[in-house]
Order: structure tokens, then C-alpha cells, then sequence
């Protein structure tokens, strides 16, 4: 599933992507009802979408069901998620403080989580 190219997705693109992730594999009519009513697009919308990812490498089809394509995500949920902080972080410089300093001061993060984060560190550390 996971490609060595880096794939730019837009925001909305990226929440299409995450119903993906979580569906493994699905239609575009599963993908427009998965969006929550109230912001819900046009199936046409989605469809766009669909074909612009499809452009981007980021699915494929997998099969068709009656006249409905099926597509599965051709990139993981972490390697996106990465691209992104690591993109955030350069606007900082690549530093990470100030941002931490802010989810801190917001309560977004805490020094237990950071705590837990640090103890997870060393022992992937013993590990290797």
C-alpha cells in the first residue's frame, strides 16, 4: 500500500482519504454517506475527488459492482500524516518547541503525555 512518492492532498481530499483509510475499501456513494450530513457534497464532488487521487496515485480501482467503482487507498494513513507535520514543522524552522509549547499552554497536550511519549522512546531505544 505505501509508495515511496510524496503525495501533496488538499484538505478536503485528506478527509476523503480518511474515510478510505477506515473503509479499506469502498465506493463513491460509501464515501458520500460517510461524510457527516451537514457538510455532505454532491456525489459528483466526491467523484471529482475520487478521479483527482486517482490522478495523484493515491487509489485505485479495485473492482466494479454493477456500474460502481471500488477504490482502495495506494498510500498509508501514516506516511501522509508525517508529510504533513514534517511540512508544519518547516514553517517553525524544523523546530518542534514552539509547537509544543502552544498545544502545552492550550491543554491540547500534557507533560503525562509527554511523559508517556518519552517512555515509549526509550524503550523502543532498548529495543534496538
Amino acid at each position: 500500500m505505501a509508495r515511496k512518492e510524496a503525495v501533496n492532498l488538499s484538505k478536503f481530499e485528506l478527509e476523503i482519504m480518511e474515510i478510505l483509510w477506515t473503509l479499506g475499501e469502498a465506493s463513491v456513494r460509501e464515501v458520500q454517506d460517510a461524510i457527516h450530513e451537514r457538510k455532505r457534497p454532491a456525489y459528483t464532488t466526491v467523484q471529482t475527488i475520487f478521479a483527482r487521487l486517482e490522478e495523484k496515485k493515491a487509489v485505485r480501482r479495485t473492482r466494479k459492482i454493477g456500474n460502481a467503482f471500488l477504490f482502495e487507498p495506494l498510500i498509508s494513513r501514516r506516511s501522509v500524516h508525517r508529510r504533513i507535520i514534517d511540512q508544519f514543522l518547516d514553517l517553525f524552522g524544523g523546530s518542534a518547541e514552539p509547537v509544543v509549547a502552544r498545544l502545552l499552554e492550550t491543554g491540547k497536550l500534557t507533560l503525562e503525555d509527554l511523559k508517556s511519549m518519552e517512555e515509549s522512546q526509550e524503550k523502543r531505544g532498548k529495543r534496538r
